[in-house]
């Protein structure tokens, strides 16, 4: 099948190249993203192969169908930047990649933890220049502190396991109980109990209208002050203002973030030469307790491997007739 590639870089066209070397797909890669703007480039493709910050609202898709495009093919596991409604009115199939890195995903929040407690991101820095001081380095340990996870899918659940080698304890919300958490002695809660009690706040739950700002001031006033808070799963679940009001009170005593509300215009891009202008964003960066990465908690070789096989197989489905596993329904 013809597929018009958006939003690649060097690593997708590496990693995809390589899948599809068994499967003999014709690949045409573009840098933009796919928005009603460049929907024009995918003329004549079958599929289009898309990422996270590509739009394909209703516009882009009504293009695209006009243009031939009968597939959409999502490299990532989330899917709100598509309207699944135009899609199937215009007899566009959506699929996607639902795991592909739980450990990276998870490992990387685990790495937020520590490097904010331990300050290994300020201490890394003062070494650099001759400083050994040790003032405002102090941390805790994680042995016996009570974690929250928020959504315990895949990737929540090892984060689980990963903490409760720690020593911590657990204590989790989602709408379906995972009997593979409680089985490491993980008590599901309702969410002011979680806020309530725990030290750390580790969000991975998808982004629905139910969890847009799930942390929002009404949340960050039932958090145990000084609480840490972790969001390696989308950026709209928090209120970025709210979380700001929180740090400046001393609420919110840490912040870890790899993704962010408005990241679309941000994130994957080198801006070093160029004044950013969201504001709250650049109000982030101010605070030393604060700890943002830029989407790079699913970037591991690994997870690029199981995106580009999974990307094939699903796309090979759809064109030999098979039912695809991974499709979107609505």
């Amino acid at each position: 099948m013809k597929v018009a590639v958006f939003s690649t870089k060097a690593y997708d066209r590496q990693f995809l190249s390589a899948a599809n070397s068994s499967t003999q797909h014709e690949l045409v890669f573009f840098e933009p993203r796919l928005n009603r703007d460049t929907a024009i480039l995918a003329a004549g493709f079958p599929a289009v192969c898309v990422f996270v910050h590509d739009q394909v609202d209703a516009p882009t898709l009504e293009l695209l169908a006009s243009g031939g495009t009968r597939l959409v093919v999502l490299r990532c596991a989330g899917f709100n930047n598509v309207d699944l409604q135009s899609a199937a009115n215009l007899g566009i199939t959506v699929v996607r990649v639902p795991a592909y890195s739980p450990y990276g995903v998870a490992e990387h929040a685990v790495g937020l933890i520590l490097s904010l407690n331990r300050k290994i991101h300020r201490a890394y820095n003062r070494v650099r220049e001759g400083n050994f001081s040790l003032d405002g380095l102090l941390g805790f340990n994680l042995h016996d502190r009570t974690v929250g996870i928020v959504g315990t899918g895949k990737i929540g659940l090892i984060l689980g396991q990963i903490m409760k080698g720690f020593g911590c304890h657990l204590l989790a919300y989602d709408v379906y109980r995972n009997p593979e958490l409680e089985a490491l002695g993980g008590k599901y809660v309702e969410l002011p109990e979680l806020f309530a009690n725990s030290d750390i706040i580790s969000l991975h739950c998808p982004l629905t209208p139910e969890t847009h700002h799930l942390i929002n001031t009404e949340a960050i006033e039932q958090i145990k002050p000084g609480v840490m808070l972790i969001n390696t799963s989308r950026g709209a679940l928090i209120d970025t203002l709210a979380v700001i009001e929180g740090l400046k009170s001393g609420k919110i005593g840490y912040l870890g973030v790899d993704v962010y509300e408005q990241e679309s215009e941000l994130f994957f891009e080198d801006l070093s030469g160029e004044i950013i202008q969201d504001d709250i964003f650049q109000r982030l960066t101010t605070f030393p307790n604060v700890l943002i990465t830029g989407h790079q908690a699913f970037f591991t070789a690994e997870a690029l491997y199981n995106i580009a096989e999974t990307t094939f197989a699903n796309i090979t489905d759809i064109e030999q007739g098979r039912p695809c596993a991974n499709e979107i329904r609505i």
